[in-house]
């Protein structure tokens, strides 16, 4: 699934930054692809955190992404995917 290594790609490069000055903290990275990105597409009131009356689309990991080593990320693997409260892959 194309989605499914992008995403662990995008945190370890936003994690892995060479230029340390550059690198963003796990908090931040994770909030730039849910709620950053949701206002950027002008959605942050249906989506982008996981709130009542917004759309729960959210996929359950295998691993802690917020406390694993850097390099663990990519190796994380993506046990359930909810779109609009429904699973659409795996189970809860």
């Amino acid at each position: 699934m194309v989605g499914d290594v992008l995403w662990r790609y995008s945190i370890c490069s936003f994690l892995t930054n060479r230029f340390t000055d550059e690198k963003l903290s796990r908090e931040q990275a994770l909030k730039g692809m849910t709620l950053d990105a949701a206002y950027a597409s002008f959605a942050e009131h249906v989506m982008g955190s996981l709130v009542p009356g917004k759309k729960a689309d959210f996929v359950i990991l295998d691993k802690d992404i917020m406390t694993v080593p850097s390099k663990e990320i990519l190796e994380t693997k993506v046990i359930a995917t909810v779109v609009d409260g429904e699973v659409m892959y795996g189970e809860l």
